[in-house]
């Protein structure tokens, strides 16, 4: 069950719908990305602290936060330049960044929420700096298929651990996972 970041990149593309339009469209907007790049991350970590164990994950170690928002800003802006393109190495950052939610406990009942309110905040300041619907829509698939990277690296750890410690095959472990679902 090894995800391939690049191949996984191309498939959520299509699936979400995002374009070269809407490419064009983010890369043509870096500067205000950048711009509000960090107004963003203070509205994410703002929301995240408010959670008392996001708190706890945010803060378990000195400067950790700081951190943080400074990859944050580094990610938001990445949207919009696309680093090269949407490519291999945008897909293998976001797929890192996956990995890096699931190693420090940040799971998808914080990360989906949360990008909500990243869609839903950079929507208001979109408007206020009268950027375009399309842009809004563009910013909303990138952090959509941003947000399929970070569940899917939830999905590959379990898989992949549970296929190691156990020795099952992929077929029997996707059987057991359907059989589990139909009896929930």
């Amino acid at each position: 069950m090894t995800m391939e970041p690049t191949a996984f990149m191309t498939m959520m593309e299509k699936r979400i719908g995002l374009t070269s339009e809407d490419k064009s469209i983010l890369n043509s907007n870096a500067d205000w990305g950048k711009g509000i790049a960090s107004t963003m991350a203070d509205h994410f970590y703002t929301y995240l602290g408010r959670d008392e164990e996001m708190n706890a994950i945010l803060n378990k170690t000195e400067g950790r936060i700081h951190r943080l928002h400074e990859t944050y800003i580094k990610w938001f802006h990445e949207m919009f330049t696309g680093v090269d393109a949407w490519g291999e190495s945008y897909a293998n950052s976001r797929w890192h960044i996956g990995l890096v939610h699931v190693k420090i406990g940040i799971g998808p009942q914080h990360v989906v929420p949360a990008m909500a309110m990243v869609v839903h905040e950079v929507g208001k300041l979109s408007k206020v700096d009268a950027k375009s619907e399309e842009l809004k829509d563009a910013l909303g698939r990138i952090c959509m298929i941003d947000l399929a990277f970070i569940e899917q690296a939830y999905v590959e750890v379990s898989s992949s651990a549970v296929l190691r410690e156990t020795g099952w095959s992929e077929a029997l472990f996707k059987r057991l996972i359907a059989t589990g679902a139909s009896s929930m």
